[in-house]
């Protein structure tokens, strides 16, 4: 991924991940991402159980392929399994907003 195209996601994410999560819960969800290279993973965070630690779940992977974005989720055992029911496209915001609406259940965030 280059940097203007690292610098577009960034900005995409932080204004995603700043409104993700209604004013009520913040104390008790939020929502984040890592960059890693062609790899955008979103994350939903919760804090632990009788715990004061945050523990980070994987939503969905988003992969940079051949100037399109593939969509992604992972499995029990950390394994990350391409949706091919999700068509790749070359719009990034398309692919952010599927994963946010829930494709059919699929994905957990704001639930």
């Amino acid at each position: 991924m280059d940097d203007f195209t690292k610098k577009r996601i960034k900005k995409i994410m932080d204004k995603y991940t700043e409104n993700a999560v209604p004013d009520h819960v913040k104390n008790q969800i939020k929502i984040t991402y890592k960059i890693r290279g062609n790899h955008v993973t979103l994350i939903e965070e919760r804090q632990g159980y009788k715990s004061e630690q945050w523990v980070q779940m994987p939503v969905a992977q988003f992969r940079l392929d051949e100037n399109e974005w593939k969509i992604y989720w992972q499995d029990s055992k950390g394994k990350w399994h391409f949706i091919d029911d999700i068509d790749p496209n070359e719009d990034f915001e398309t692919q952010l907003k599927i994963v946010d609406e829930g494709h059919n259940g699929m994905f957990g965030v704001n639930s």
